[in-house]
């Protein structure tokens, strides 16, 4: 059996999970694959996936509805949509639920294989050290645990990815570009309205709980963390 990250692929089309299957066991993955929704979360609870290939348009409970259903029970590992729409809306819903990016269909194999590889390394990388503090702000990298203040908040992984660079980079003005390259580690479709969105999330997430609004926007620059001297 393979012995790389485990990886959940869910479709309700046999030649596409076939497809999938096949190759990424041939990149080194270790695949299972399931063809709903409700197999799918039966499938984490088994096997606690390392990321979920999943497809919107299932029979049952769409790709949307079972990530909500996951995240509401606490699994945090990453979830790449896998659908035949392709506008913002769409991919907007999908990340707003806790997803960490989307494929559209028809796909290239190449390019599953290198936004997998892209999302397992912003999401299992280690680092040395293991607190990092910002203001109000304190991440643990080795629990995956965000406080602001006294609170604690969850965080999908790219929103944690995301706030971990900001905080490594606190009062320094980031342009998209910058976030897009260290965040995402390739150009999401040329698309930066995913750092705004994403932003859009963290604030509505950390801002409940600060003494004051923690990122700001320069416009025609990019994204600060402010944090007091």
């Amino acid at each position: 059996m393979t012995e790389g990250p485990k990886i959940l692929v869910v479709d309700d089309e046999p030649n596409i999970r076939d497809l999938l299957t096949t190759s990424l066991r041939f990149a080194g993955f270790n695949v299972r694959a399931v063809a709903n929704g409700a197999q799918a979360i039966s499938a984490v609870i088994e096997e606690e996936p390392d990321l979920i290939i999943l497809d919107v348009m299932l029979p049952d409970i769409n790709g949307f509805g079972v990530t909500k259903r996951l995240r509401a029970s606490g699994y945090t590992s990453p979830v790449l949509f896998l659908t035949a729409k392709d506008d913002t809306e769409d991919k907007i819903t999908g990340l707003t639920v806790g997803g960490d990016d989307y494929v559209t269909k028809p796909f290239s194999l190449d390019e599953i294989v290198a936004r997998i590889k892209a999302i397992l390394r912003r999401t299992m990388q280690g680092d040395e050290e293991a607190v990092i503090r910002a203001g109000e702000l304190t991440m643990d990298q080795d629990t995956h645990e965000v406080v602001v203040g006294d609170t604690a908040v969850e965080l999908s992984p790219t929103e944690f990815k995301l706030l971990r660079y900001l905080m490594l980079n606190p009062n320094r003005v980031l342009s998209k570009a910058q976030i897009l390259d260290h965040v995402w580690e390739y150009d999401f479709n040329g698309d930066a309205g995913i750092v705004e969105s994403y932003i859009s999330y963290l604030r509505r997430k950390l801002d409940q709980f600060s003494s004051e609004p923690l990122i700001q926007t320069k416009r025609g620059f990019g994204y600060m963390l402010k944090v007091k001297a």
